[in-house]
């Protein structure tokens, strides 16, 4: 019999943007409403929108939304408030989902706060020009290089994006502590990680606008990172479509 999750926690999806993996989202999706992945609720941590410009949303964008709405009939799903979302009171009542800035759950005994981590970086209310040309070289890097090494090597070998990083992560596990949690997940850096060496652990569910998106899993307090395989979602999916159709 499958398990079922407590939380699968996915930030960071950037819809109307040309770099969002939506086609591979729209599958993974559908392994959730198929119940080949089962979990109790869904935290979409934030940026799910890369800008409420909906002229910039393409079909399988669309589809992303379709299925959203769909799952929020029986899964219990919130839509945590990302720098990039604009305002989301509309989209929440189209979508059926619960809008928050932050959002506390309990796994297995274990106190869990989700939140997408901007309030923490100081730069992009600093510096906005400056984040915005940084925005555009990343995803100039993405077009070149469909493989998005690149882009991540530069991304990640930035000491500003990792002063950044940094902050944020400290700031999220301050926050967390303060509010009796035991593990906190957050969003906004694209970059997928886990760090156990506190009283309070640190996650970060990465992103969909790279190959080989990541998300977070909660079972029982246990939080896992784990990667999307587009090639055995596919397989999966198809099969179970032929099984309906039959």
């Amino acid at each position: 019999m499958q398990t079922c999750l407590d939380a699968l926690i996915i930030s960071d999806i950037h819809l109307g943007s040309d770099n969002c993996q939506a086609k591979d989202l729209v599958v993974f999706l559908e392994q959730i409403r198929c119940g080949v992945i089962q979990t109790s609720r869904i935290i979409l941590n934030g940026d799910v929108f890369d800008s409420f410009d909906f002229r910039r949303l393409k079909k399988n964008h669309w589809k992303v939304l379709s299925l959203i709405r769909k799952l929020s009939d029986h899964i219990d799903i919130t839509w945590i408030h990302g720098n990039h979302d604009g305002s989301l009171e509309f989209i929440s009542h189209l979508l059926g989902v619960n809008v928050e800035n932050q959002y506390e759950f309990e796994s297995g005994g274990k106190r869990i706060l989700a939140l997408h981590g901007h309030i923490f970086d100081e730069f992009i209310e600093k510096h906005p020009w400056l984040t915005m040309i940084a925005d555009i070289f990343y995803c100039l890097l993405q077009k070149i290089d469909s493989s998005h090494t690149f882009a991540k090597f530069a991304k990640t070998g930035s000491k500003t994006f990792l002063r950044c990083a940094e902050k944020i992560e400290q700031g999220a596990i301050n926050l967390a502590r303060k509010l009796g949690c035991h593990s906190v997940c957050c969003g906004h850096t694209h970059h997928a990680i886990e760090k156990n060496n506190q009283d309070v652990k640190y996650y970060n569910s990465g992103c969909w606008t790279e190959t080989n998106p990541t998300y977070l899993t909660v079972l029982n307090g246990e939080i896992k990172i784990q990667t999307y395989i587009p090639e055995e979602a596919e397989i999966i999916v198809m099969a179970l479509v032929q099984q309906e159709v039959v």
